[in-house]
This record gives structure tokens, sequence and C-alpha cells, in this order.
């Protein structure tokens, strides 16, 4: 597929910390559009999502902050993928807080019978509204794609679940929550925690992903990257910093190793914090990734 469509996500409702609505904006300051037109690819810039910011509030029944703000936003973030996917588009999205996974998901399911999806991500954000020690949505988006959690984000796009946990790969995890210990353990989703990463490699996970989704008979894989999984020398620029992280040249290896194999029919880079980052390096990092990602090499 040469063709891509971007579209930016500039939600901040799903955490507390400011700044991160201006993701996509630094993304596309360092250079995203041009350095996939490079690569030979046709690139059509959608713009943004327009958040609405009417009411912020924490839900009473339930503690979730902004609960109907995320809703309306991942509704119009699932339409507008649809469109594109509907043109034969890839759709690239740029965020932006992970409560945006919500809207991305249910559009991305929709297309495939059998999806498959790789979180790459310090934290596992499978929280439910029982579980979360804080009532911030971008710590639920993964347990509400898989069902789990608040009907009006399980329920988005009219059907539930968007992905089964057999289909669902961590990378990265180093900062789990008691409640997703215990989900993670009850439905046995894979995760490969720095762990295993600092154990057998990188490029071996890579492999395995991969065989894992052939066995599994998947039919399109989403890439859901979030820019926390990096250590924060390489990524001080996000909301949730987590020390002992992917390094810049195993986040590389995993992208041009994903290039390779062509399945990736979706993908969101997530969580750049330009206000917390220094001169724009986070963003200028989620560049070179999303360029590996398009088959970018050394040689």
């Amino acid at each position: 597929m040469r063709n891509i469509s971007i579209i930016g996500m500039p939600i901040d409702l799903g955490q507390l910390r400011r700044g991160v609505d201006m993701g996509p904006s630094a993304i596309r300051y360092a250079g995203i559009i041009e350095r996939l037109e490079n690569r030979g690819y046709t690139v059509q810039d959608l713009g943004d999502i327009q958040i609405g910011r009417e009411k912020l509030e924490t839900d009473p029944e339930t503690g979730i902050r902004n609960l109907e703000a995320v809703y309306k936003a991942s509704e119009q973030l699932m339409t507008q993928i649809e469109e594109v996917i509907q043109k034969d588009s890839f759709p690239l999205i740029l965020g932006g807080d992970h409560s945006m996974a919500i809207g991305t998901l249910a559009a991305a399911a929709k297309s495939y019978k059998n999806l498959g999806l790789i979180w790459y991500d310090a934290h596992g954000d499978l929280n439910t509204p029982e579980t979360s020690p804080s009532g911030n949505i971008h710590g639920m988006p993964l347990a509400a794609s898989l069902g789990y959690g608040e009907k009006k984000l399980t329920e988005i796009g009219g059907y539930s679940p968007k992905v089964k946990p057999e289909n669902v790969i961590i990378i990265g995890a180093r900062d789990l929550d008691p409640g997703e210990k215990e989900f993670i353990k009850e439905k046995g989703i894979k995760v490969y925690t720095m762990h295993e990463i600092d154990r057998v490699g990188m490029s071996r996970i890579i492999e395995d992903t991969n065989q894992y989704f052939e066995e599994q008979e998947v039919d399109g894989v989403h890439l859901s990257f979030d820019l926390d999984s990096l250590d924060p020398l390489y990524a001080p620029g996000v909301g949730t910093p987590v020390p002992g992280g992917v390094t810049f040249r195993e986040a590389h290896l995993a992208m041009e190793m994903l290039a390779e194999t062509g399945k990736i029919t979706s993908a969101e880079f997530v969580e750049v914090n330009p206000i917390l980052d220094e001169r724009n390096k986070t963003g200028t990092l989620a560049v070179d990734l999303i360029g590996s990602l398009f088959g970018e090499r050394i040689l």
C-alpha cells in the first residue's frame, strides 16, 4: 500500500498532564510528511480531529475522568479512520494520549475478521474502573478494546470486543498495576517485559511475534506504539516516563523487522508531549521510528 493518510488526534483528556494534545503538531514539525514522501509514498494529511472541551469532569458512578468527552472524540476518530480504510489508504494516527486507541481499534477491527495487535508500551493500559488507581482513561484503552470496563467505551462502534486476548502482544512492559497483572494472567495475554527483551533480545521477540501471528492466522495487524516504551534517555517528552526502557536501536530494529513482514495494516504513535520534551527530541524520534516502519534502512 503506497498511500498513507495521516490523522492527528490532539487529545489530552485521558490523563491529567497538559501538553500531549500538541503531540501531533510536534511530529509534523519534525518532518513526518516529507520523510514518508521521500520514501515514495503518497501522503495525505487530513488534519486534526476536533476535540471538544466543553465540560471536563469525573463521572460520579465510575470515577472515570472525562468519560463523555473521550467517548465523543473516540467516535469521531473511528469514523475518520473508517473512511481512510475504505479508500485503501494506510491510516497513520498521531497522538495524543493513549485513550485514543479506543477509537483507533474500533475502526481497525471492523476491516479484519481476526485482527492482531502489537501494544508497544511501558504500561499495560489494562485497567478497568474497578482496578484503576487514577480513573484516567489512558490507562484503560486495551482493556476496553478487549471488552472489559465502562460499557460506553467497550461498545464504541456498536460491537465488542475489538480484539481477542490471544491476538494481543504487549512489548516493553515494565510498569504494571496489580489489577493489570491479574488481568494478564487470567486472560493469557502474551507479554514481553523488559526482562525478556534483556534476556533474549528484540530480534528474537519480533521473530516470535511474527510467527505467533501466523499461527493465529491474523488477517491484519495494528501497531499501537507509545513513546514511553523507550527509555526516558531517548524519549523524555512523555507524560509517564519509566526508567529502564527500550533503547533507540532496539526500537528501530523492531520497526525495521515489522516493515519486512508487510503485515502492519494500521499504526498509531502516541503520548508525545512537547512541553516535557527537549528541543522536540521525542517528536523527532517518533518520525525516525515511523520512517523505519515504512521501510527506511541504514543501507
